[in-house]
């Protein structure tokens, strides 16, 4: 179990987030400082600011931190293949993780094999890298939320993320303590949206989470 004393070990478990439109250069280039301070994992952009956020890494921070970014963000209502052209460019742009929304509505529908196929078809282009499926937990219920932690894990996406942050709710230990039950080791567990403080977090991690997402400093 953590404590709030571990704070070394809380920081890397962290993707520090940067997704607001207004996001500038400037802007990036402090989460890049906050985050290698703080000794925290990897900074989590949009695609226009990959470019960007690695080669700052590289050349002020000595290459410290990963650099993840998000695919069909914040709705997962893209096309399948407009997801797939995101995440082979943010690999050419030198991505090292990627969070890629699932397509809700589909999952709404029960049509399950259509978030598999697409996840699918996401792992494969991705080859090794990091992938990261967001389900938005806030919009489903404890039975859809286990079927998806099944489809998932059946997918082989390395993690299952609660949430994107913009949508009506965030992690919390009884979702995170849900998909640890049903994922069952076959699948990391990324808890974002809605941490505010480094005792959430902890409490997050205690609770089954891998990784945590935050634009808060912990």
């Amino acid at each position: 179990m953590f404590s709030d004393g571990n704070i070394v070990k809380i920081g890397s478990m962290i993707d520090f987030s940067l997704l607001d439109a207004r996001a500038t250069k400037v802007d990036v280039e402090k989460l890049c400082d906050i985050a290698y301070k703080n000794q925290y994992y990897s900074v989590c952009v949009n695609p226009v600011n990959v470019v960007y956020a690695k080669g700052y890494i590289n050349k002020v921070l000595n290459g410290a931190l990963k650099v993840c970014c998000v695919v069909g963000f914040p709705l997962g209502a893209n096309l399948t293949d407009i997801k797939i052209l995101e995440t082979k460019k943010a690999i050419e742009d030198g991505v090292d993780e990627i969070d890629v929304v699932i397509n809700i509505g589909k999952a709404k529908e029960g049509d399950f094999s259509f978030v598999k196929s697409e996840l699918l078809k996401i792992r494969k282009v991705a080859k090794r890298k990091v992938v990261k499926a967001i389900i938005e937990t806030c919009y489903f219920d404890e039975n859809d939320i286990i079927k998806l932690c099944k489809v998932c894990a059946s997918a082989k996406v390395d993690y299952v993320q609660t949430s994107t942050g913009f949508g009506i709710g965030g992690a919390d230990c009884k979702i995170v303590s849900l998909m640890k039950r049903e994922l069952a080791g076959r699948c990391k567990i990324k808890a974002a949206a809605g941490v505010k403080t480094r005792e959430q977090g902890i409490e997050l991690v205690n609770c089954g989470a891998d990784r945590i997402g935050t634009s808060r400093i912990l």
